[in-house]
């Protein structure tokens, strides 16, 4: 009896390097199912393009970058330094180590303040709860908050499957609409259900659910 070659994966190190946590589509097919962004989309930590071939397989110009190489979008370009808005959207899924994401959010809603555009970030659910950026959330509500089941953002054809400790992470879209004031509305949305992309079949309910 033949066995199939075990293909080897790398030592799993304490935190991934560049923070890569690639993004599973069906995190960006749940936001895409109740959002609607009318324009061209930036995504500045795109990685090896988990978010933005979804966005682009359902119709959106999407800008692709990232500071580190992972094969997919223009490389080299640190978000943090940017002054100039890439598109009138922005989308991603942001480093979360040594506060790297609390200041892509406010960068990126620096940027679209130039653009009118919509701020969407996938953020691990504890951020909503810190006491450090508790005061911040007050003064910066997002529009929208979604919950989202049954994801991992894990690289596993690099290292494997996930370790168990890593599945309970659990994770929230962000999304932010210049002129918003007031509570943030919160939705839940199943992970379970995007997993496969839609038939066409299904785009009219698709699209029924998404919010201006």
């Amino acid at each position: 009896m033949r066995h199939k070659p075990v293909r080897p994966v790398a030592r799993v190190p304490r935190r991934l390097p560049n923070e890569f946590y690639p993004t599973p589509p069906e995190a960006t097919r749940a936001l895409l199912s109740v959002e609607r962004f009318d324009g061209d989309i930036w995504e500045p930590a795109c990685g090896d393009g988990r978010i933005a071939k979804v966005l682009a397989e359902h119709g959106h110009t999407v800008v692709a970058t990232d500071l580190h190489p992972y094969g997919h979008g223009e490389t080299g370009v640190d978000f943090l330094r940017q002054t100039t808005p890439r598109a009138k959207h922005i989308v991603t899924n942001p480093p979360y180590g040594w506060g790297l994401a609390d200041r892509f959010v406010v960068r990126a809603l620096e940027l679209t303040a130039k653009t009118g555009g919509k701020v969407a970030m996938l953020l691990n659910m504890a951020s909503l709860a810190h006491r450090q950026r508790t005061a911040w959330w007050c003064a910066n509500p997002p529009a929208r908050l979604y919950a989202v089941d049954d994801i991992v953002c894990w690289p596993e054809d690099r290292y494997g499957p996930a370790p168990h400790h890593f599945t309970k992470h659990r994770y929230v879209w962000a999304v932010w609409t210049h002129g918003h004031n007031g509570p943030s509305a919160f939705w839940w949305l199943s992970g379970a259900e995007f997993r496969a992309p839609r038939p066409k079949s299904l785009t009219k309910h698709f699209n029924q659910r998404r919010l201006p």
